[in-house]
């Protein structure tokens, strides 16, 4: 079965991006099922690459291979696992990462991350779908794995037709368990935490606060289960004030710093958008803010307004730092590439009246790669700033 786009919609899918629109397609021969594989080819007949078809969806072609000659099979699933598995390793991941990060490791719509022996999986295409036992399978069978969990309460998967659905791909196993990173140990609770049970994308992020805390008063809004404050009392923090909007977020954050001995950090559940103005008016000062936001926009339509809110956060938190202290500020929207988040960070600080100094920008963790030609793949920002 193949695929064949219109003259003049190729170049975007030939140049390396491996979604292909419907509004892209010319002809489709046969009468593929939901999950097929087909041969994509532009308006001259020319192979671009092979993928798996849903023609209910508006990214109707996800490319799996670039390689005429290779098939999709239970081999080609394992050859590309094991070629993730690798390249982590040579950045120096050992216990617990991201193995796989859909189209940056060129499977699109898969997400796999690991936790020691424990795997846990999202299957984000119907097309992907189709696949998940025998992904499971060669994590259980060639990856040593103990258990292998999915995380599919995803809205994302309605619009691929797909149910939102969690459970296990093995057999059954304690969800809730212990890591160590870097000396800190977390709860990872993978039945009810966010995303996959643990954020790892900021992984090195969380290292980069080793000198600027110590011995400082520490501001960590948006905290979730507290990561940032957690490392930040490592590293020597006199005072920790770790801020989220949800209960439970902050009842897990204590959690954790019970389970570490931390006696320096502090929960506070509020809402920063209208706490933050309050204590801007008191006057309350900080020597380190971390800004850890969720994504304002899942969609180009939102930028606007995400833009706003990016702006609102981080002229309440610029004011908030003592001359000479230091604001940690991030973004996890792709939409709000590098050049709009230095511009609205820069907004903020010039309506604040204070003068910044750039430290260090941050990226996502190096197990969540970063594939040029595929803008997706490129989704967190951060700078760490000092402010004057």
């Amino acid at each position: 079965m193949e695929v064949i786009l219109q003259r003049g919609k190729a170049r975007r899918v030939e140049d390396g991006h491996p979604w292909v629109y419907g509004n892209e397609i010319d002809v489709i021969t046969g009468e593929p099922q939901t999950g097929d594989i087909v041969d994509v080819f532009n308006f001259k007949k020319d192979f671009i690459g092979r993928g798996y078809i849903n023609t209910k969806s508006q990214i109707t072609v996800r490319i799996l291979t670039r390689q005429r000659s290779e098939p999709i099979d239970i081999s080609f699933f394992r050859k590309r696992l094991f070629a993730c598995r690798e390249y982590r390793e040579k950045l120096g991941f050992t216990l617990n990462y991201r193995l796989v990060f859909g189209e940056a490791d060129f499977l699109p719509a898969l997400v796999i991350d690991k936790f020691d022996d424990v795997y846990v999986m999202q299957t984000l295409s119907a097309g992907m779908d189709k696949w998940k036992r025998v992904i499971a399978d060669i994590l259980l069978d060639d990856f040593g794995a103990s258990g292998v969990y999915e995380r599919n309460d995803v809205p994302v998967r309605t619009l691929e037709g797909l149910e939102e659905t969690t459970g296990f791909l093995s057999n059954e196993f304690d969800t809730r368990f212990v890591i160590d990173e870097e000396g800190v140990k977390f709860y990872v609770d993978l039945v009810n935490g966010q995303k996959t049970g643990f954020f790892l994308d900021q992984k090195e992020n969380r290292l980069a606060l080793q000198h600027i805390v110590k011995n400082a008063e520490v501001l960590d809004c948006f905290t979730y289960t507290g990561s940032f404050a957690l490392y930040a009392a490592k590293f020597g923090a006199r005072h920790v004030t770790a801020l989220d909007i949800s209960a439970e977020a902050i009842r897990l954050m204590q959690e954790n710093v019970a389970l570490n001995n931390f006696t320096n950090v502090e929960g506070v559940c509020a809402n920063a958008f209208d706490v933050l103005p309050v204590w801007v008016k008191e006057n309350r000062l900080y020597d380190v803010v971390i800004l850890d936001p969720p994504a304002f926009t899942k969609n180009r339509k939102g930028i606007e307004n995400a833009v706003k809110g990016y702006k609102e956060i981080n002229l309440r938190g610029i004011r908030m730092v003592r001359p000479g202290g230091f604001l940690a500020t991030f973004s996890c929207s792709h939409f709000m590439d590098v050049n709009l988040f230095y511009d609205t960070v820069a907004s903020a600080a010039k309506d604040a009246g204070r003068t910044v100094r750039e430290v260090q920008f941050l990226n996502q963790s190096k197990d969540h790669p970063v594939v040029w030609g595929i803008q997706e793949t490129h989704y967190l920002k951060g700078l760490i700033l000092q402010i004057i």
